[in-house]
């Protein structure tokens, strides 16, 4: 547990009222926290105009529940947002107004706002991203044009779930393409990203890994095909309760609106033309977040942030990751997307030695494969887990060949190397900085060189002698012991 005093969220939307606690480093902080209740302000705004008495009472008893949870946890600093249903409602603002009586203080995000927030969730997790972020709620659609760190353009259209039910068969994609032309965004898509924010997106994304059998079913940066949804519509329109009730990953709130969901999406996709459809779990309140960190702190590669965290909770000495990564960098010639990889890997190196020494390759991969990392896609963690694996004395395979699948062979075998590395650095320091501090190691020519000085030449033991060989042997090159 982070000794990082707790912040919130709470999120007031068309559908759900939600309050999200995170702890940890703030460039990717840690949920400990989340609760969400169906209270539906939105269902009547297609009817009246007007938010009901029923789902105001809901809306109400969870946030009279949420400011007891905040002063309990000890929250030093919270936001609260209401998004469409409040925005748009006729007695929106009495109802904020009975939120004030509560004694919090509500905000009202414009719909260019939310898309600007959800833009900087897409940001905050997913670095380099490109393409066009869409977030579904229950009330709206926000569109934003993400690129180079920023949120280029940001617009909301009457498009939530909630409402979709008024479009008659055939009269949702002419919609859709004159609302694209209208606010710019027609033409922008094309060749890049879609990323897929909200509850009913992630539940597709969810459903897709339940029937290609996804041998990682974390909906972060789930990717499919742009013609997916139009393929997958009819299983969508079979889904009912009772399969639902087979998947627990799937949400049975969700069923009701999944069909409409996934036809808007199939019309986006052949509208803006994306190369992938990705899904995120992160959406306008890490937004929120990500929009008050300075910009040195935004810079910050989340998943390296979170890594190194985790190494600092979970290890036995002192915490120098970088340290490591930069003595085993100098044997590999990584491109920038593999390189923060290793970097991870390293700064995880010593998560594992509270396990019993059998169980220490599977303590390692499982924290790859399923730790809450963001900023990494499934091959990314199959990497990694091959890493910690092997740094932890694994064997040269991972034990389910269908996470083998996931990623290339080269890839694969790049971060067996890299584990071997990592082993040999762990034993000849004993896992602390000094050792790494006063050796190197090198490549020249086909040699692989472990050099140290004369007065630390005890420490080329025969295991050292052995994981520098396993080593040399995994790259192609002779192992040799230079003394200086």
């Amino acid at each position: 547990m982070s000794e990082k005093a707790p912040i919130a969220i709470v999120d007031i939307g068309s559908n759900t009222v939600r309050l999200v606690v995170y702890s940890g480093a703030s460039r990717s902080p840690s949920t400990i926290f989340n609760e969400k209740v169906t209270a539906g302000l939105g269902r009547g705004l297609e009817r009246d105009g007007a938010l009901s008495n029923e789902s105001q009472a809901r809306a109400l008893a969870a946030m009279a529940r949420f400011k007891h949870l905040l002063g309990q946890m000890g929250v030093v600093r919270h936001r609260i947002v209401a998004t469409a249903a409040a925005r748009d409602a006729s007695n929106g603002a009495a109802f904020l107004d009975r939120i004030r009586a509560l004694g919090l203080e509500p905000e009202i995000l414009s719909g260019e706002e939310e898309g600007v927030m959800a833009g900087y969730g897409i940001i905050s997790s997913i670095p380099g991203a490109d393409g066009i972020v869409g977030d579904l709620g229950g009330g709206s659609l926000e569109l934003a044009d993400v690129r180079d760190g920023e949120v280029r353009r940001s617009v909301s259209l009457p498009l939530g779930v909630l409402r979709l039910g008024r479009f008659e068969k055939g009269t949702m994609r002419p919609w859709i393409r004159e609302a694209l032309a209208r606010t710019g965004f027609a033409g922008r898509g094309e060749g890049r990203d879609f990323y897929m924010v909200g509850g009913a997106w992630r539940t597709l994304a969810r459903f897709d890994m339940v029937l290609t059998a996804h041998p990682l079913p974390i909906v972060h940066q789930h990717a499919l095909a742009p013609d997916r949804p139009r393929s997958i519509m009819k299983d969508v329109e079979a889904l009912d309760r009772t399969a639902a009730d087979r998947n627990a990953s799937l949400s049975l709130s969700r069923l009701p609106t999944l069909p409409l969901a996934t036809r808007l999406l199939r019309c986006l996709s052949d509208e803006l033309r994306p190369r992938r459809l990705v899904a995120s779990s992160y959406g306008i309140r890490e937004g929120l977040l990500y929009s008050d960190l300075p910009e040195e702190e935004k810079r910050r590669d989340p998943l390296v942030e979170a890594a190194k965290e985790a190494g600092t909770g979970l290890g036995r000495f002192p915490p120098h990751g970088a340290l490591l990564d930069q003595w085993i960098g100098t044997v590999f010639d990584d491109p920038p997307h593999c390189a923060r990889l290793r970097l991870a890997a390293c700064h995880l190196a010593d998560v594992a030695w509270q396990a019993h020494p059998e169980f220490r390759a599977e303590r390692g991969r499982d924290l790859a494969l399923h730790g809450n990392w963001v900023g990494i896609d499934a091959a990314g963690r199959v990497m990694l887990a091959m890493a910690l694996h092997c740094s932890f004395g694994g064997a040269r395979e991972l034990p389910d060949p269908a996470l083998s699948r996931l990623v290339s062979e080269k890839e694969l075998g790049r971060a067996w190397q890299w584990g071997l590395a990592m082993r040999l650095a762990q034993r000849l320091s004993g896992g602390v900085a000094a050792g790494l501090e006063r050796s190197g190691l090198s490549r020249d020519g086909g040699r692989l060189i472990l050099s140290l000085g004369r007065d630390e030449a005890a420490l080329a033991g025969e295991s050292v002698e052995r994981r520098l060989k396993a080593l040399a042997d995994a790259v192609g090159l002779k192992p040799e012991l230079a003394l200086a």
